[in-house]
């Protein structure tokens, strides 16, 4: 199965970059591809990081996936899924069969949300078929790795644990609380990205800094 992010913004932010790196553990490097890069895009502009890890990725669009990558499998009307916070059915196990693609636009990571999922039905109208994840925002990493969980080891989307807005608490004084939903792991814990824990005390140290 393959994962796109159609990544339709310009650069990678150190939060972009753990998501995508994380993703890339998660799904092995052959099965992740960043589309509609921002023109101009070079090798460099990537981050060493994703590099090394064998990110692929390409200035063209969606639609033009098997021009970038002819060695992938035709894309379909009708076969290729995007995952669509207002779409009117959840992903079912089942879905497997009717998808050989599963799209994500930067869209359930962005808080507050922005409408991509919007752009990206207008753009590709034949192409995709919408379906959701649940009610709740997720980042980005969160959405694949429920989407993996539900098509590649068949789970209902009931049967995965979830974790809704966690405070992270850093000591007496310091917590923040992220406006997402989250997996629990084994220790009914919040999987994120390796290092995004230190991010989000680095940044939350930051903003404390802009009230004083």
């Amino acid at each position: 199965m393959k994962y796109i992010i159609e990544h339709m913004e310009q650069g990678f932010s150190e939060w972009v970059t753990l998501e995508y790196a994380q993703i890339i553990r998660d799904l092995g490097p052959s099965n992740l591809i960043l589309s509609s890069l921002p023109e101009g895009t070079q090798e460099s502009d990537i981050p060493s990081k994703l590099r090394e890890m064998g990110l692929q990725w390409t200035t063209r669009p969606l639609t033009e996936i098997n021009v970038a990558f002819p060695e992938l499998p035709s894309l379909k009307e009708k076969r290729v899924c995007l995952l669509d916070p207002r779409a009117k059915e959840d992903l079912q196990p089942r879905d497997a069969n009717d998808f050989d693609y599963f799209v994500f636009g930067g869209i359930l990571g962005d808080h507050p949300p922005r409408d991509r999922t919007t752009e990206l039905l207008k753009a590709y109208p034949d192409l995709l078929v919408g379906k959701r994840l649940g009610d709740k925002q997720m980042t980005t990493d969160t959405a694949i790795r429920t989407t993996q969980l539900i098509i590649e080891r068949q789970k209902e989307f009931q049967q995965i644990e979830f974790i809704d807005y966690p405070e992270f608490r850093f000591n007496k004084n310091e917590a923040t609380e992220m406006p997402f939903r989250y997996i629990l792991n084994a220790d009914n814990k919040p999987i994120l990205p390796e290092g995004m824990l230190e991010l989000i005390k680095k940044d939350s140290e930051q903003s404390l800094d802009d009230l004083l």
